[in-house]
């Protein structure tokens, strides 16, 4: 069985960018994407803060990335990896169609939002509904909005959307909010609603997002509130199923721990984009991808595999 250089798990932005600078320093690879290619990236209606684009679809950036990963690198769509795992010296890549042998793995699963699982929140999904201010806020300007969570990321959002002009208003099931002090007090100053103890039982609207319907958890009172857009800012779930049984270092947020490089505490185990955490956005995950196969070349030019 012939034994290639790098295999890339997954197809979003982090894992093309993998690829081509892979591919280009000499070293074999395949990418493995079990669904549509470009991860979250896909989702974004529009992006404004890409590099070199003043405004572009995100699939529309994800089919320029993968046409110009395409005249490097194979790319198995609709093959999923079922499992991988590592022998004295090679990792054995098994999907839903075959086995691979590879000398090393770049992990590049991203992660996926975590859903309120609300009415209308997957139907009104890029017509009202997002899970990323900065992707989406412009968008919103001089409109309302609400940001549904209560962490530092829920926080973060909420002034970010109130900086841009937009009217915020932060709905958290709790009586207090879970984000740090500062977050708070910078909400307070600038002035932003915020609707305590409630959980959204439906977003409302027919093509667009119209308003939310609110259940107060102590009361059990139900009102519904006009809003032109909801950002659910709730976590993330990194895709890390795969390596849970490798011994992969988490975090104890669930992503990936990497050293400045990509590495983790695997040898040859390189990991880039959402599923290790950091800031989460495409540029950053293209940088990782290209950061993660420098440093699988440098690697397998040592002497342990001569």
């Amino acid at each position: 069985m012939d034994i290639l250089d790098i295999a890339i798990i997954g197809g979003g932005p982090a894992g093309l960018t993998a690829s081509i600078y892979a591919i280009r320093s000499g070293l074999k690879a395949v990418i493995f994407d079990k669904g549509i290619y470009g991860g979250q990236a896909n989702q974004a209606p529009w992006i404004e803060n890409y590099p070199g684009f003043d405004e572009i679809s995100g699939m529309d950036l994800m089919d320029k990335m993968r046409a110009q990963a395409m005249k490097y690198v194979e790319i198995k769509d609709s093959e999923n990896v079922e499992s991988i795992t590592k022998d004295d010296r090679n990792f054995i890549v098994k999907t839903s169609k075959e086995e691979y042998h590879f000398r090393s793995v770049i992990y590049a699963t991203g992660s996926v939002h975590r859903r309120l699982g609300a009415p209308g929140e997957g139907r009104l999904l890029g017509k009202g509904v997002s899970y990323c201010a900065t992707c989406d806020g412009f968008f919103f300007k001089d409109k309302k909005v609400a940001i549904i969570g209560g962490g530092n990321n829920a926080a973060t959002e909420a002034i970010y959307l109130k900086k841009l002009g937009t009217d915020v208003t932060i709905v958290h099931r709790r009586d207090e909010l879970r984000a740090e002090d500062s977050h708070k007090d910078t909400i307070v100053e600038m002035g932003i609603n915020v609707v305590y103890d409630s959980v959204v039982e439906e977003i409302l609207g027919e093509n667009m997002v119209e308003g939310i319907r609110l259940k107060n958890v102590k009361t059990g009172d139900i009102s519904d509130l006009n809003f032109n857009g909801v950002f659910i800012s709730i976590g993330d779930i990194p895709q890390t199923e795969l390596v849970k049984d490798m011994g992969v270092d988490i975090d104890d947020s669930g992503y990936i721990v990497v050293d400045k490089a990509q590495r983790t505490n695997i040898p040859h185990f390189y990991t880039a984009g959402d599923v290790s955490g950091g800031f989460r956005q495409i540029i950053t995950a293209c940088s990782e991808g290209a950061i993660a196969a420098n440093s699988a070349h440098e690697d397998l030019a040592k002497p342990y595999w001569t």
